[in-house]
């Protein structure tokens, strides 16, 4: 059985990566001052309270789906219960970078977003049990 040999082929150049888009500065009051790099996205500054503000509210979101899972654990709850543990940043960061005339949907685990626009909590959790 005679075995074909492979005809040399010569290896195309290989392409230029695509540059990646370039991401838009989340707070253009924040941008750095740092001219290493113009592709670099700027870096949302914010005060301490902001800090806080944001910390008390994740907290607050996370109380409220411990209680709710112990809740729901005891048979307080009903049906299904979708915990937002874990992602209370998503929320609180996603309404402090949102600008008039956004809007936004949720799915189910929303709690977490109720909470974060102001709800009251045991009107949230009374439309749980």
């Amino acid at each position: 059985m005679a075995v074909a040999k492979a005809k040399p082929t010569t290896k195309p150049e290989p392409k230029a990566a695509p540059k990646p888009a370039e991401k838009p500065a989340v707070n253009s009051a924040a941008k750095t001052t740092d001219k290493t790099s113009d592709k670099t996205p700027a870096i949302a500054a914010f005060s301490k309270a902001q800090e806080l503000d944001a910390y008390r509210q994740m907290l607050a979101i996370r109380r409220f789906e411990e209680k709710a899972g112990q809740m729901y654990g005891m048979g307080l709850i009903g049906g299904f219960c979708h915990l937002y543990i874990g992602q209370e940043a998503v929320v609180v960061g996603m309404l402090m970078a949102k600008r008039d005339g956004d809007q936004m949907i949720t799915g189910y685990r929303d709690h977490g977003h109720m909470l974060a626009c102001g709800m009251d909590p045991k009107l949230v959790m009374a439309e749980l049990t």
